[in-house]
């Protein structure tokens, strides 16, 4: 069970209901969400009643009490909690893509496993993640995890661990005595198990994706994962996550397309030379604020298009070609949403004149989040990987990031 208190007590038994679910809560979520970041209070709440709500369960299959909804369902439903608080939406990242392996897996254990880890879902867990390390070239890992008789003990420290201070599970990753990666999950209550609130970005912040100590945590043989990503491989599972923060960046442009509008609306001020007594009526602010709404729709319309193709993959039955064709539509759409948020978020300062710099109304979060998602992986690299298997017929790099 979930250690937060929960609002709901039975789980979704469809999309719609869930989509209900979601979007009464999405003014719940956005209440307070610039005090939050201005002051750093960690939104827990927020994630607690969307993890009581069954967010987590849309892609359950519905013969094991789930919604069975599809990847574009999901990302749909994320991109509307991204367009009030691109925080909240991120950090519930690793519980859907722990999910997305859990479906994928062909492991010998993967049915009981799902059904243990579904019913868990289904009962408002979150799983937060503790994977990434800083300073190791190409995603290095100096994490070490050796046997202890029955059991294994684990030493070293993670940085990236979005959205572990929220969770009841914590997936890491460790190297083992043979220099090979190792993936295992523990309970947030591990002895050992030290989370840090240090995430110093300048956006993303409340994503809680600081620094976890893996100080000789015991983990059990039950805890090791099967992992759903392998060199030379491409896994269903990686342009899913990939595909995540292109949904969190088309979240991030509506919310600025929202704020542009109000901020026109109920704030801003005709220049002094402008024809119009409102600014509502000025034509250049009615071009800032269609050109910024128009960003947002297109962004969040790739995403849906490259979801679907996820989703073809799945009904054709994890074809091999329509993965590939999965990761490429992907990275051009993580590419595209990402240069259309970014210049969506910058934009909004035109709305209005220098008032809209005011720490008070805190509109820079949009660039300042959009930025700092866009830096998960360096855009122009999907941009020219796609180039590349046009212009050569090359496929597209096997490594996390596609």
């Amino acid at each position: 069970m979930s250690i937060f208190t929960a609002q709901y007590t039975t789980p979704p038994s469809s999309v719609a209901e869930l989509t209900d679910r979601v979007d009464g809560l999405l003014p719940i979520i956005n209440q307070g969400v610039i005090d939050r970041e201005q002051t750093r209070k960690l939104p827990y709440l927020p994630i607690s009643e969307l993890a009581s709500a069954g967010i987590f369960t849309c892609r359950i299959p519905k013969t094991h009490g789930g919604p069975g909804g599809s990847v574009e369902d999901v990302l749909g439903l994320l991109i509307k909690v991204a367009s009030v608080d691109s925080n909240v939406a991120q950090a519930l990242r690793p519980g859907f893509g722990f999910l997305e392996g859990l479906l994928a897996s062909h492991s010998e254990n993967a049915e009981s496993d799902q059904k243990i880890w579904f019913e868990r879902y289904l009962q408002g867990a979150v799983i937060g993640n503790a994977g990434w390390e800083v300073g190791g070239a190409n995603g290095a890992i100096s994490a070490r995890i050796v046997r202890d008789g029955a059991q294994y003990r684990v030493n070293g420290s993670k940085y990236y661990s979005t959205g572990a201070l929220y969770s009841d599970w914590i997936l890491a990753f460790a190297i083992d005595e043979d220099d090979q990666p190792v993936s295992f999950v523990l309970p947030r209550d591990r002895e050992g198990l030290e989370l840090i609130d240090d995430f110093d970005a300048m956006g993303q912040r409340l994503t809680a994706s600081g620094t976890t100590h893996l100080n000789n945590v015991i983990v059990k043989p039950d805890e090791i994962r099967p992992r759903w990503a392998q060199d030379g491989k491409r896994s269903i599972v990686t342009p899913f996550v990939q595909l995540y923060l292109a949904a969190v960046q088309a979240g991030i442009a509506r919310n600025a397309a929202n704020d542009a509008t109000n901020f026109a609306r109920n704030r801003a001020r005709p220049i002094v030379h402008s024809s119009a007594k409102r600014s509502v009526d000025d034509p250049y602010v009615e071009l800032t604020v269609g050109d910024i709404a128009s960003r947002a729709f297109a962004a969040e319309a790739v995403v849906l298009r490259a979801a679907k193709a996820i989703d073809r993959a799945w009904t054709l039955g994890l074809a091999h070609d329509a993965i590939e064709q999965a990761a490429k539509e992907t990275a051009q759409a993580q590419y595209i949403a990402t240069e259309l948020t970014l210049k969506a978020a910058e934009l909004i300062f035109d709305v209005g004149g220098a008032s809209t710099t005011s720490r008070t109304h805190n509109l820079d979060r949009h660039w300042r989040n959009a930025r700092t998602v866009a830096n998960h992986n360096p855009r122009f690299w999907k941009a020219a990987a796609v180039g590349s298997t046009l212009l050569k017929d090359t496929l597209l790099p096997t490594s996390g990031l596609f």
